[in-house]
Parts: structure tokens; C-alpha cells; sequence
């Protein structure tokens, strides 16, 4: 269990706002194996609002927001809150050790990103925060949608579900903003469950809302912006592994112009090459779904960017789905939207560019790259160049 114990050390020694001395790799955290928590085997049957609240009885979960806003004067900002919970053991061990009377014991540790891009010059904002599931510093009601780590927030307004309010602050960069439910909730992979490889369990039940109004406000630079647009959020939990053949991944969430959204996700083998397990889903203008395998689409990067240290990412993609008649391009706002937290790894807004079906097709989304600083000569420099905020 080396990701737990990592997990639990950084909980144990850490601030709420540590300047990190080391970074972890998407194996350090995913990988590896579990006997004592439940798996995701079959599809299941979704209850709200309960769902919006934690399962415990999974080893990890998260809460994925992201979001591409457009400000009075035209500024194009984005933002990503995400909210991670990891269970340090599982809840039967956990009782049977109950002879400490500690308010601060708890089996949940719990770790939150936050960032905001801004084309406006003013760049590119990104902070983390741990804590302790205990003394209610982080955690997730049963009930109702509200999930916290400190004051980084997203929580029902007067309800059990929508609308949220999601809220977050790191020194002179904040966002306060508003979520409507939007269209219909979509549900990945079969029926929600969402198979990461050939293995029984080896998978995660998820599901996403693609395309939610968002009001509100976001400060940065010393300027407060009223936005508003779309965001995303992604829900996931599972007690799944990464293979050790998976290096990372490159996750793609695109709304276009036409209302109409495409979630891919291309699992990436050590070799580089895309693992048979990648998916995609879109979603038609009136909400329904379509599922798409590996075989269906063709994630192609056409130009590097190069990172602090030697680290390079993708610098624009062409996304090819043929069964849909898609031919697009994916570039980033700017490319200086990597987040050099405890984990390594680029997020960022993108725009698009292209056609389906021979006519125009534009939209916006956010990109997410993640195992590129873990190749060989780019992990020392990782670790020199981390720090919390950039």
C-alpha cells in the first residue's frame, strides 16, 4: 500500500497549504493493489442526492470541476476545482483499532487542487490543499451535494443538489460562482461503470454533468471579473488500480457551439501508444449519449511544448472520431497551464477548431495530461522545480 502510506505522511507532517519537497507519479498514487475495499464489478443503479456524497467503502474518489468563462470585456478565464478523497484503510480495520478516543482519528485523508487561467495576460494561478477527514476540516455529506476542504467549497444552495455554489480562494485569486444543473446528467462507460482494464474491479463508477450555466465571479491580479458560461463536472470512485503498463493519460472535456459535448479519455501505455481501454462518450444537443471505444477515435499530437526541467507535453492534439464525422484540433488558450503541485501534471482551457461532417465545428473545453514528468531524466527536475502556487 506505498500510495497510502504517501498519503498519510503528507496528511501527518503537512500544513493546509504545504510548500511540497517531493512529487508523486500517477503510479505512486494509482497503482498497486487492494484486497479490502469494495470494487466497481457491476453496473448499479445511481440514487440521488446520495450519490453526490462520498463512498467510503471505495478506496478513492473525487469531485472534478472545470470550467470555461467569459468575462464583460470578452477575457476568455477558466478554473478547475477538484476535491480527492483517499481512505487510508478500510472501515473494518479502522474499528477494531478504535481504543484511541482521538478526535483527529479519522481513515480518510482528503487533498484539493485549485487553479485559474486568464487570457488576459495575468496567466495561469494553481494551489493545493490537504487535509484530514476528522473535526470536519474536509469531508462530504451522505445526503445532500456538499463536499469541503477548508473554505474550498461546493455546496447546494437552500437544496440537495443543484444549484451549487462553488467557491475558492488562494491569496489574491478567488472564484465565486454558480452552477445550474443544465443537461442531463450522463453516465460513462456502461451505464456508469467505467472498466480501466481487463481485470474484474479494475474500473470505476462515474458520471458527469457536461454542460451546466455558470454566474458568478472570479478575482485575479487584483481585478474581480463577473463571468459567466459553462462548467463541467466529473464524479468518480472506485478501488481500481492503474496497470503497471499505464504511464498516465490525456482526458479531453469539449462542449461545442452547437450544444453538443465529447468526453475522451486515452489511457497511455509506457510505450506511448493508446491502451485499449481509452473511451470516449458524446452527447447530443437534447442529452442523449453515445459510447465509443478505443477503436473509435484517434487522439494524434502534432507539436510539443516544453515544461521547467526537460518536461514536454502536448502542445496542440487532432481529434479524429469517424463514426461522427469529426475532424477537429484541440490547442490550448496558452500553454503555461501546468500545475506543479504534489502531483505534476497539465489542465488547462483549449479551444477548437474544426469540422463534422465537412461543416464548421468551434468550441471550448478543458485538456488534462497527466504521467508526462514521470518519464525518465524529468522526475529530479520535477521534484526541484515544485512549489505550491504558480
Amino acid at each position: 500500500m506505498r500510495r497510502l502510506l504517501l498519503l498519510a505522511a503528507l496528511v501527518s507532517c503537512a500544513p493546509a497549504q504545504p510548500e511540497a519537497e517531493t512529487t508523486f507519479s500517477v503510479q505512486d498514487l494509482l497503482g498497486g493493489s487492494d484486497t479490502l475495499h469494495a470494487r466497481a464489478i457491476l453496473p448499479v443503479d445511481f440514487v440521488f442526492p446520495q450519490d453526490h456524497g462520498s463512498h467510503p467503502q471505495f478506496r478513492s474518489e473525487w469531485w472534478y470541476f472545470t470550467g470555461n468563462l467569459t468575462a464583460a470585456d470578452g477575457e476568455e478565464l477558466g478554473y478547475q476545482l477538484t476535491f480527492f478523497r483517499s481512505a487510508l484503510t478500510d472501515s473494518q480495520t479502522f474499528a477494531a483499532t478504535g481504543d484511541s478516543l482521538s478526535a483527529w482519528r479519522t481513515r480518510q485523508v482528503w487533498m484539493a487542487h485549485f487553479a485559474v487561467s486568464n487570457t488576459d495576460g495575468s496567466g495561469f494561478h494553481a494551489a493545493e490543499r490537504f487535509s484530514r477527514g476528522a473535526l470536519g476540516l474536509a469531508g462530504a455529506e451522505p445526503q445532500r451535494f456538499n463536499v469541503w476542504l477548508d473554505d474550498w467549497r461546493a455546496t447546494s444552495m437552500g437544496g440537495d443538489g443543484f444549484p451549487l455554489r462553488v467557491a475558492a480562494a488562494d491569496g489574491d485569486v478567488a472564484i465565486d460562482l454558480v452552477l445550474s444543473e443544465g443537461k442531463p446528467l450522463v453516465l460513462q462507460g456502461d451505464r456508469g461503470l467505467s472498466a480501466k482494464g481487463p481485470q474484474p474491479g479494475n474500473a470505476s463508477y462515474y458520471y458527469s454533468f457536461t454542460r451546466m450555466p455558470t454566474t458568478g465571479s472570479i478575482r485575479m491580479g487584483g481585478t474581480t471579473y463577473t463571468v459567466r458560461g459553462a462548467s463541467w463536472l466529473d464524479r468518480e470512485w472506485s478501488t481500481s488500480a492503474l496497470a503497471d503498463s499505464i504511464a498516465g493519460w490525456d482526458w479531453m472535456a469539449l462542449r461545442f457551439d452547437d450544444n453538443t459535448e465529447l468526453m475522451l479519455y486515452r489511457l497511455r501505455r509506457n510505450d506511448g501508444t493508446a491502451d485499449a481501454f481509452s473511451a470516449a462518450k458524446y452527447v447530443l444537443a437534447d442529452g442523449s449519449t453515445r459510447t465509443l471505444g478505443a477503436s473509435d477515435f484517434v487522439m494524434t499530437p502534432v507539436s510539443s511544448w516544453s515544461a521547467s526541467g526537460g518536461v514536454r507535453y502536448p502542445a496542440r492534439w487532432h481529434v479524429s472520431v469517424p463514426t461522427l464525422g469529426i475532424e477537429i484540433d484541440v490547442e490550448p488558450s496558452f500553454q503555461p497551464q501546468e500545475l506543479m503541485l504534489a502531483v505534476r501534471y497539465w489542465e488547462g482551457m483549449v479551444r477548437i477548431d474544426g469540422t463534422r461532417n465537412g461543416s464548421t465545428l468551434r468550441g471550448r473545453g478543458y485538456l488534462e495530461m497527466t504521467g508526462y514528468a514521470d518519464v525518465p531524466g524529468a522526475r529530479g527536475a520535477a521534484i526541484a522545480g515544485q512549489r505550491t502556487s504558480h
